[in-house]
């Protein structure tokens, strides 16, 4: 899903984070600040997992992850003429797995098509002490026509894979920067871009307004697009691209 760009914003903070977009050219800022850092440059040493002491729930208002929470979508797929449904469900579990030094929430998704599980993975995102969120990689496995691929499978700080964000505890102060969500090259790339944070998503859960609304993509697969729609105290409600539409069902809460 994305087009190559060779800059990698790690924000870490938001009392100064208009001047971080001012400064796209500076060096590497103190973690009040801002870490601007290309794919060479960035060091795992420079990862501090003390910005991350603080382990509770993820709770930003545009990516909430509880446990306990569960997720219901449904993806339309029309290609070729053709229409499908893929029946998604993300669990937000009460596991924890230690990446880089930090504690992260483990997040299982699941994807059925005519009651068949043809997708299972795990995902595995923190919160640091700003309030942004980052994703640490995932086990991925897809069903193949040869079988159960792991093919997308990684883990910051293995094999060269950096963390992302995926989320900023404040997206306004960011419209039009484009920003890695993970990194391991050749094989996870995906980056983003904050479009606006007054998008309007109707999807069959419910009419949402003042939506933060990313692009995603991908040098991997160029032309490959998504839109994003996230809305407050809720999370991810809608998907779009090309082809696809995945719109948030229900909610559940054990």
């Amino acid at each position: 899903m994305k087009s190559h760009v060779s800059m990698w914003l790690l924000c870490y903070v938001l009392s100064l984070a208009t001047a971080c977009k001012k400064e796209l050219n500076s060096s590497v800022t103190d973690s009040s600040s801002a870490m601007l850092l290309n794919e060479q440059q960035y060091n795992p040493q420079e990862f501090r997992a003390a910005n991350f002491s603080i382990m509770k729930a993820i709770d930003n208002p545009w990516l909430p992850l509880f446990p306990g929470t569960v997720f219901r979508y449904i993806n339309t797929i029309n290609e070729d003429g053709k229409t499908s449904h893929e029946h998604i469900q993300v669990t937000v579990t009460s596991d924890i797995k230690k990446i880089l030094g930090v504690n992260c929430e483990v997040v299982h998704d699941q994807v059925k098509e005519d009651g068949e599980v043809t997708e299972d993975t795990y995902d595995w995102y923190a919160q640091d002490v700003f309030g942004n969120v980052w994703y640490f990689g995932e086990y991925t496995q897809a069903l193949t026509d040869t079988g159960w691929s792991t093919e997308g499978s990684w883990e910051a700080g293995v094999q060269g894979a950096l963390p992302g964000i995926v989320m900023f505890a404040d997206p306004g102060l960011f419209i039009g920067t484009t920003y890695h969500q993970e990194f391991l090259q050749g094989v996870a790339e995906d980056e983003a871009r904050v479009i606006n944070i007054t998008s309007n998503a109707t999807v069959a859960y419910g009419h949402f307004t003042n939506c933060v609304k990313t692009k995603e993509f991908t040098r991997l697969t160029a032309g490959d697009i998504e839109f994003k729609f996230y809305a407050k105290d809720i999370g991810q409600v809608l998907t779009r691209s090309e082809t696809e539409r995945e719109e948030l069902i229900s909610i559940t809460k054990n």
